[in-house]
Formats: C-alpha cells, structure tokens, sequence
C-alpha cells in the first residue's frame, strides 16, 4: 500500500533558500519521522513549515505527549558543521538530486554529500559483495569496474572492505560513488580512509544520516536502498546464502532494478548466495560485456542515450596497505580454487619475501595447500 502511495512523490516545491533547507533538515531529523512519513507529511502539508507546526497534535492524537520536533539550533549546528568538513545537501525534487533515486518509493529527501558531481550526472551501476572477498573475487571486482567504468557507468557501492573497496579502488579514475552507513564525514571501516580520501577528491561520497553520526547495524540496511536506488543494474560478485549483499538485492528487486551475479566454486561459501541468485534467474555474469549487454538493452528501453566518455584524469597515487594479521589476509583472499602465488602477491600488495614465508608455515598448519604451478588454496 504504502509503495503505491509513494512510488511517485507528490509535485510540493523543493526547498530553495536557507531557511527552507533548514525546515527540511528539521523535519527529517524528528523523532519518529522518516522518509515515508516525510513524503506523507510534505503531501498533506504542503511545505516542511506547516508539517513541524502541526507535528506535536499529530503526535499527542497518536498517544505520544511531549513531542517535541528537532530543534532549529540542532539542525543549525548540523548545516554549520556540513559547512565546515565541506559537505553540501541535495534534496529531493531539485535538478541536483540524482532521478534514478528519486524514483523510489523510500527515497531519502536529503543527502549531504563530499566530491565530485559528475559521477551523478552518468548512468550508474551498483557492484556490491563479500567483505572477506577471495582473490578471484576482488580481481572479479577490478576488472567490471574497470571495465565498466571505461564504458562510461560510474559504479556505486558501499565502502565496505572486500568487492566494495576493489570496485571503488578501480573506478577512481572513471567515477565512483561510496554511499556512507554512517555520516558522510565519518569514514568505516577506519582501513578505508586512505580510499575514502581519494573517493572526495576524485569521486563523491554521500549519505542520509546526520552528519558525524557513527554508523551501527542498523543503519546499513537503509544505507543498501540507496546502493541500489542510484543504479540501473546491481552486480552481486561474491555473497554467502546469509549476508548483507542480499539485502541490497530484495531492495532492488523492490525497486524493479536488474539483477545480475558471478557464480563462485560450489563449495566456497562465499558464492551461496550468488550461485543462488543465478539459479533464481539473476543474469550470469562471466565478464564485463555480459553486463553491458544487460545495461545497453536497459538503456534502449528506457530511450535513455549511451553511457559519455568518463573522465580519465590519472587518480592520485595510493599507498599500500600496511601488513597487519599477514596469516588471516592470506586466508581471506583464498578459497578452494588454486590462486597463482605470484596474483596472491599483488593482490596483497607486499614483497615476495614476506608472503612466501607465510605460506610455507601456512602450509605446514596445514591451513594452505600447494598446487603443481606454482598455485595455492586453502585447505
């Protein structure tokens, strides 16, 4: 009923001053309200003034006394702070806003966000997956963003560890967007803030939540709607049968997004879930012209014009990651399908001489296996 309702919002005037954005940014920020309720009241009301006035009766008929809506001061303090870590809001219903977004039921009325326009302004694709991503899967993940992204798609995903930060990591050049759990000045997992860094300079970071907020659990079920709420298409590359990648999946099945997936080794419970979605009828995803077939014909039938060329300014050089827990990465990229020693290495980002002897006393815990060629797997 309520996707009925709203999967077309109401024709109300988005704000267009100071004082409008802060009675947005208020209402938003009320105990109780959120985007539905937004979208309900702004369709009864009119205006986001008229919807804080009648707020408290609307509360106190409901059973709740002592309602009390944001503060004008809190809501303040969050603009100033948004100001000072240069941070700028779009809302819902400007031409700023991304459309694809705005065409969902949930659609948040208010983003802040850090970087870059541009990566909005093309046709995006969502590329979601494990955190514990194997080696084939985090190469899987750099080579259809890097694909795609020459293509001109930008790829959206969520700053996780794992596929997420192999595709952010590759699409830098060509545009990418992280969609934060928490605020969108508050970088986690903390490993990624190098990458996070490079995402403001080069790419766009955005979020629905309070700015400085610390994301919890909770907040990453709201934050995967707008994963798949940008794109066109989302691409599962590794998922276990349990995880949070399919929450990203219902959501964009919710919104009548394709959905399209790598298969993984049977037994690598890292590709349950993608093995699962292709057997359910997602696309199967081989490399990145099986993608681009699937966008393309999107594209064709929406009457939406071909994917312009990205923007190929060379990204700013990245560190290497620092070695911590050498033993438990190495496991982490592995699975049961023999990697070369030699991908295992540059996936690392680390010398030969500090990953061969681990995996010789790896092997001797008989937690690795060695392969004829110079290939390894876990055990």
């Amino acid at each position: 009923m309520a996707k009925d309702l709203f999967s077309s919002h109401p024709p109300f005037t988005p704000p267009t001053t100071e004082e409008d954005r802060l009675s947005w940014l208020r209402l938003i920020r009320s105990p109780r309200v959120g985007p539905a309720t937004f979208h309900r009241l702004m369709s009864e009301h009119g205006c986001a003034t008229t919807a804080l006035d009648v707020l408290p009766s609307l509360a106190k008929a409901a059973g709740v006394d002592g309602y009390s809506p944001c503060a004008r001061e809190v809501a303040q303090a969050e603009i100033e702070l948004a100001r000072a870590k240069g941070a700028r809001m779009l809302c819902l219903g400007t031409d700023a806003y991304p459309h694809t977004l705005a065409s969902i039921s949930d659609a948040p009325p208010l983003l802040w966000c850090i970087g870059k326009r541009a990566p909005i302004l093309r046709p995006m694709v969502a590329l979601v997956g494990a955190r514990n991503a194997s080696s084939l899967g985090t190469r899987m993940a750099r080579a259809l963003a890097e694909g795609l992204g020459h293509e001109g798609y930008t790829i959206v995903s969520g700053l996780a560890r794992g596929v997420d930060a192999a595709a952010h990591h590759a699409s830098l050049k060509t545009g990418t967007i992280a969609v934060m759990g928490g605020g969108v000045d508050v970088i986690y997992p903390t490993e990624n803030t190098v990458l996070a860094a490079a995402i403001a300079d080069q790419g766009l970071r955005l979020s629905e939540q309070p700015m400085s907020l610390h994301p919890q659990a909770r907040h990453f079920p709201p934050r995967n709607r707008i994963i798949s709420g940008l794109a066109l298409a989302v691409v599962v590359v590794e998922a276990a049968e349990k995880s949070g990648t399919l929450i990203t999946v219902r959501d964009a099945l919710d919104q009548g997004r394709e959905i399209m997936a790598v298969p993984g080794h049977p037994v690598d419970g890292r590709a349950g879930g993608c093995n699962r979605l292709i057997r359910e009828g997602a696309t199967l995803v081989r490399h990145v012209e099986d993608v681009l077939e699937v966008l393309r014909r999107l594209q064709a039938k929406q009457g939406q014009p071909p994917a312009p060329e990205p923007d190929t300014t060379p990204p700013a050089p990245q560190p290497a990651p620092a070695s911590q827990e050498l033993h438990q990465r190495i496991l982490d990229l592995l699975g049961p399908s023999p990697v070369a020693e030699d991908q295992l290495i540059r996936d690392l980002s680390l010398s030969a001489a500090t990953i061969s002897p681990a995996l010789v006393m790896m092997e001797m815990q008989g937690v690795v296996r060695r392969h004829p060629g110079g290939l390894v797997s876990r055990n």
